[in-house]
């Protein structure tokens, strides 16, 4: 009998450097291969292209490879004192960076059994970060894009959302990229804020612009990025319109439609009671969601029922009522809205509603309430958080600044410092064939 050989990999764009891996495990004996689920995956990269299901079945087809398993975590050690093979077999590219400290953690496991690490030579010439770049250019199609977010929620503890109104904006949301205690972080998923669409519009938000106005951004936007979008509906309409809006944004690959539980002409929540807002009938409104849920003709398209009791001060009973009814009505998900400058009311909802659904996704959109931080709001129970306007409300400002300077100074020298340099301006974009 041959020795226990395990790998472990993502397996999502398989290329020589991983069958090189898996030649040489094979040769030491019967491969087991711990391929990471997409939760795995999202806890320290962006999700993979394939999910679990279709990376087990494509690496289960490769010769040698005798049994494939989940891989449930980035870290190694719940699986080697599973399966407590006598070989691990590793590409030595992990020396260094996110899984330095992995590699350390298997080396200490397996030396608990008299283990062996083998780290055969890094492929020269074949990189996941190049190939997954040629793919972003490539594109996607509405159906990869379209269950994106279901995947995101399952995958991440927390999905980051920010808006996007243009296609540059859009452009900002798919490349942005910081480091945060040590790990790379990105945007997860873009928002299309009827506020931000109508406001680059020049008109007021209150439902001027059109479905039809609105998908035509949609499209800018999906034309330049692949990243899932969560689109803004406002009330959704009537009932009997509210089938389109679904069909039409699950036609073009928008993951999700947030739709808010107001009826009447459109005022912003955050003028709060300040001016008249009328919140609609929960049985009117479930109707709607259930009419919407009966057009949508796949299963990954997510109704999001946005509830405005806070926002109106119909109190926490109101808020909990609703989530109940919507749920039971067929919502995908519940977003509760705030306009507090403090966490805490939006914290109680998410306890107590929790207590009822902990698989339900919760939205929730930190406006007013910003000092609380991403990760704090998953903690408690928040799947998806949105960050909703910020783009646009940061870049008036500095356009305003740059407008008033050239008039200031008759000239435009003076707003040098403010602007991208002409040539950095010209390869933004890069060219495409």
């Amino acid at each position: 009998m041959g020795k226990n050989v395990y790998v472990g990999m993502a397996a999502d764009l398989l290329h020589e450097g991983h069958t090189n891996i898996l030649k040489i495990a094979a040769s030491h004996g019967d491969v087991t291969v711990g391929v990471l689920t997409d939760k795995a995956i999202a806890s320290y990269k962006r999700l993979p292209f394939m999910n679990y299901n279709q990376r087990k079945a494509l690496v289960e087809q490769i010769k040698g490879v005798m049994r494939v398993v989940p891989q449930e975590t980035l870290d190694y050690e719940p699986n080697l004192r599973e399966y407590r093979p006598d070989i691990v077999v590793h590409g030595d590219d992990w020396k260094t960076g996110v899984q330095k400290k992995v590699r350390q953690k298997v080396i200490d496991v397996l030396a608990e059994w008299g283990g062996e690490l083998i780290e055969p030579t890094y492929t020269a010439g074949i990189s996941s970060t190049l190939l997954n770049q040629a793919l972003k250019e490539i594109g996607t199609t509405p159906g990869v894009r379209l269950q994106a977010l279901r995947r995101l929620i399952d995958a991440k503890n927390v999905v980051r959302v920010i808006e996007a109104h243009s296609g540059l904006t859009a452009r900002i949301v798919e490349t942005a990229e910081a480091e945060y205690k040590g790990k790379k972080r990105q945007f997860d998923a873009m928002w299309s804020s009827s506020l931000t669409d109508s406001t680059a519009r020049g008109k007021p938000d209150n439902e001027a612009v059109d479905i039809s106005s609105r998908l035509v951004t949609v499209n800018d936007i999906f034309e330049v990025t692949t990243k899932p979008m969560i689109f803004d509906g406002d009330t959704g309409g009537r009932i009997e319109h509210f089938p389109y809006m679904v069909r039409s944004l699950e036609r073009t690959g928008v993951s999700a439609v947030i739709i808010e539980d107001k009826i009447g002409l459109k005022q912003n929540s955050l003028y709060g009671t300040d001016v008249m807002q009328t919140q609609d009938d929960p049985e009117n409104f479930c109707q709607k969601i259930k009419a919407g849920k009966a057009a949508q003709v796949t299963k990954e398209f997510m109704i999001i029922a946005r509830i405005e009791s806070l926002i109106l001060e119909k109190g926490m009973d109101d808020a909990i009522a609703r989530a109940h009814a919507y749920v039971k009505a067929g919502a995908d998900g519940i977003m509760i809205h705030s306009r507090e400058k403090t966490p805490d009311e939006i914290l109680t909802f998410c306890e107590i509603f929790r207590a009822s659904y902990p698989d339900v996704p919760l939205v929730v959109v930190p406006t007013s309430f910003n000092e609380i931080t991403d990760e704090e709001l998953g903690r408690a129970g928040v799947n998806v958080v949105i960050h909703a306007n910020h783009l646009l409300r940061s870049a008036y400002p500095a356009m305003v600044k740059t407008a008033n300077s050239i008039l200031a100074n008759d000239r435009s020298f003076e707003t040098d410092e403010m602007c991208l340099p002409i040539k950095d301006i010209l390869n933004l974009i890069p060219q495409r064939v």
